[in-house]
């Protein structure tokens, strides 16, 4: 089958690699699903039904439907549209944290077909918990759920950095601005967004001696490379989605509250970017394509949003460099300075300890990553 190169896997025992799993959050795919799916996600949390019923009118709005499996799949084809181009035999699977396909089948699946050791690839690019802990838990929970026979797995590095992703992102800004008229292009607003997270959590990714806040020095960090790529020298990095309860501190400001600040400071035009997101899914389109769009109306701000990478043609290729650093050998290739922490010597897989585990407060349920 595929690929076979001796590796060690992730229990320490030499092992081969002939399959690749893209591992996801999942999302409802018909108006009957919604419910079912947001009580997986937040399953345990103790959120109230009527939270559960207020996040399910977004997706209702959408028809009930999230974008973010049919776009898991279009990366999918072009991943298996790479790897035919390069002459890899390397099947690839697709398994979801929150829906199905439920990782657990597919880990079942995959281990039916003969797959002994794969890697894994998740649609996160970040470190902390919701980033990439909860990744390694996902993959235990699936082996341990198959059993004897399951296949070793095992999770590729954090990418943030990556050379191909930056690029995509760079593209999409400069083609952002070429969206809003002429007049306001040199004064338009850069502004990153990224999905927040208790400050608990955030300070919680990462060794104490690092000080923490892993995830949003790593999203700072993509934020800089992006923007020195597209040709700014100034933006703003600021924060959607969040939820819980108001007493409990979350990573600001909220993009629609910056987008009150930048108008109250004269900002006629802002481009905003979706630096933590790999995709278009539902936190993308409802929060900034609709609240955040909506919020710019009323202020008087021409608003364009930047795409996502996963459309673009570099991240299957991402995807396939990430393979390569483990099949080939190649080394990592970053554009950062902010470590991977938990990562092996040679930067090339994240280490199941790299992120603690936070207790999260309840509310909305967790992000799409």
């Amino acid at each position: 089958m595929g690929i076979m190169i001796a590796v060690n896997s992730t229990d320490g025992s030499d092992s081969r690699f002939d399959a690749l799993l893209v591992l996801s959050f999942g999302g409802p795919e018909k108006p009957e699903d919604v419910r079912p799916f947001l009580e997986n996600v937040t399953r345990g949390r103790g959120v109230p039904p009527e939270r559960l019923d207020a996040v399910a009118e977004h997706y209702l709005h959408f028809g009930g439907v999230s974008p973010i499996n049919a776009l898991n799949r279009d990366i999918i084809g072009r991943v298996e549209s790479e790897l035919a181009s390069a002459g890899i035999d390397l099947p690839v699977y697709f398994g979801n944290r929150n829906w199905h396909p439920m990782v657990e089948d597919t880990v079942a699946r995959m281990a039916g077909d003969g797959v002994r050791s794969a890697l894994v690839f998740p649609t996160s690019a970040w470190g902390g918990y919701s980033g990439c802990r909860q990744y390694h838990e996902d993959i235990a929970r699936a082996r341990a759920a198959v059993g004897d026979g399951a296949p070793h797995l095992l999770k590729v590095r954090q990418y943030y950095d990556h050379p191909l992703l930056i690029g995509a992102f760079a593209d999409a800004i400069r083609a952002a601005v070429a969206q809003l008229p002429a007049a306001g292009r040199d004064d338009a607003r850069l502004v990153f967004t990224a999905h927040s997270v208790p400050v608990a959590a955030d300070v919680n990714a990462g060794p104490p001696a690092d000080g923490g806040r892993l995830y949003s020095r790593q999203v700072a960090e993509a934020a800089r490379l992006a923007a020195r790529a597209a040709g700014f020298d100034d933006f703003d990095l600021v924060w959607q989605s969040r939820s819980g309860p108001p007493q409990v501190p979350w990573l600001e400001p909220d993009i629609c509250d910056h987008l009150g600040a930048l108008a109250g400071s004269g900002v006629g035009a802002v481009v905003a970017c979706p630096i933590g997101f790999v995709s278009d899914h539902l936190e993308v389109v409802w929060d900034l394509d609709t609240e955040a769009r909506d919020k710019a109306a009323e202020l008087g701000i021409d608003f364009v949003r930047a795409g996502t990478p996963g459309t673009d043609r570099r991240f299957a290729a991402l995807v396939l460099a990430l393979v390569g650093e483990h099949v080939d050998g190649r080394p990592a290739e970053r554009l950062g300075s902010e470590p991977l922490l938990g990562s092996t010597a040679d930067g090339q897989s994240c280490a199941i300890d790299c992120c603690r585990a936070v207790v999260r407060p309840s509310g909305r349920p967790a992000h799409s990553r």
